[in-house]
């Protein structure tokens, strides 16, 4: 039996205006299924990082359909949006966004917090949880600024766990950091994948981790060009 498809993109193309219309996305088509690591390849410019901010519901000016857990995103307030968002996809970035007058603990809690499914007292014990997942969970009451770039990056993880979401979405998540801690990072991505059914969509310049994740989209002129499993 084929497991559900968490999103998919039917038919998606976007176009600017820069002076004159270019077209960055041209009829884009995939899905991704629950527990699924998939890459997104393609060099600067290619589109994927537009497509990224379309799947993750931030672009709403597209042509096509976007599906999340099998509704349609088009005809949704900013509101919803902002909702699906939250509980929904976790985002990891090339930057942390960690605020540092808050401890790793509470950062990890603040979408949690925001999105008021839980007690605070239960948000607390999930977000102690996921550092423990990630190894982390001793540095739970230290403050970013104590932290060094790969341990940033954990908690920055846990943070895009804590209200279990559909979706990881990242964007060049190991851009900042060395082979060592992106190895690390790659090693949590498998691991949530393989052991907790978590799906990821990660965009990436890393060949190597590409190379490594269930599948990977290859984009070119804003066109999927292939995908390699």
């Amino acid at each position: 039996m084929e497991s559900k498809k968490v999103i998919e993109a039917k038919g998606i193309s976007k176009s600017f205006y820069d002076p004159i219309l270019v077209k960055v996305l041209n009829d884009v088509t995939f899905a991704i299924h629950a527990g699924e690591f998939v890459s997104i390849m393609g060099k600067s410019g290619c589109g994927k990082s537009t497509l990224l901010y379309i799947l993750s519901t931030m672009d709403t000016q597209y042509e096509g359909e976007l599906l999340l857990d099998g509704t349609r995103m088009k005809d949704k307030s900013d509101a919803d949006l902002a909702h699906v968002r939250n509980e929904k996809i976790g985002f990891v970035f090339q930057f942390h966004y960690l605020l540092n007058e808050f401890d790793n603990l509470h950062n990890v809690m603040l979408p949690g917090l925001k999105l008021g499914k839980h007690s605070k007292k239960e948000i607390e014990q999930k977000a102690y949880e996921k550092l423990k997942i990630l190894g982390i969970e001793k540095e739970a009451l230290k403050y970013p600024n104590q932290l060094s770039g790969g341990q940033k990056q954990r908690v920055a993880i846990a943070r895009a766990l804590i209200n279990d979401p559909l979706i990881i979405m990242g964007d060049e998540p190991t851009g900042n950091l060395d082979k060592a801690n992106s190895d690390i990072v790659f090693n949590i991505f498998k691991e949530l994948a393989e052991e907790y059914h978590q799906s990821l969509l990660i965009v990436t310049h890393d060949q190597d981790f590409a190379a490594n994740t269930q599948r990977t989209i290859i984009m070119e002129d804003g066109k999927i060009l292939n995908t390699k499993d």
